[in-house]
């Protein structure tokens, strides 16, 4: 297995060699990391080279770095992660692109090169505001359309400022103020003296 992981990565460093930002080995795969302005590129020579046929994209996932490992994460905040699959060739890679702006973060849709990154790109979008150029539909998938923010973000607040519920008078959802006391619930211990002793 670790013959295979080298030649994989010979091949990706021979094949991008100077569109790789970095090359890596985590739990168990392949990691490169790709510049935003290559990304197409790249992954379209991952997709069509003899050597690599990455061939299925099984995952794409939006990643905010902002906190990362509970620490302060130096370098850009947003990314997102695309797993790789090659049949051909039985192998998988991680590729990571960070998107150049914090504040909007951009990225191009990968929808010409695997149409089944429709649903995950707008995943993206919705749960981390990650804009996808080129996107045919990109709209929200999870929340509802009036929502605001993206709850996957490390800055969300977790208790939130309305709610929602359908009103039967009105016959539509309104929102409301949260009527929810927020409060700290502290488990009770019971210890009994000689437990587990006979």
């Amino acid at each position: 297995m670790t013959s295979d992981k080298k030649t994989l990565r010979e091949e990706l460093e021979g094949q991008l060699a100077d569109q790789l930002v970095s090359v890596e080995e985590r739990l168990g795969e392949t990691t490169i990391v790709v510049r935003a302005a290559d990304m197409l590129e790249v992954l379209m020579q991952l997709r069509d080279a003899e050597e690599l046929k990455f061939a299925q994209m099984s995952d794409l996932a939006g990643m905010d770095y902002s906190a990362y490992a509970d620490e302060e994460w130096q370098g850009k905040r947003f990314a997102v992660v695309y797993h790789l699959l090659s049949l051909v060739h039985n192998r998988r890679l991680r590729v990571r692109i960070f998107a150049d702006e914090d504040d909007f973060p951009v990225l191009s849709s990968v929808i010409g090169i695997w149409p089944g990154a429709n649903w995950f790109e707008r995943e993206a979008f919705d749960l981390f505001g990650i804009v996808f150029t080129g996107h045919p539909d990109l709209r929200r998938i999870l929340t509802d359309y009036g929502f605001v923010g993206n709850p996957f973000r490390k800055d969300f607040p977790l208790s939130g400022h309305v709610e929602m519920r359908y009103d039967p008078e009105q016959q539509r959802v309104v929102y409301q103020p949260v009527t929810v006391e927020p409060r700290e619930v502290t488990p009770r211990i019971v210890r009994e003296e000689n437990f587990g002793c006979h």
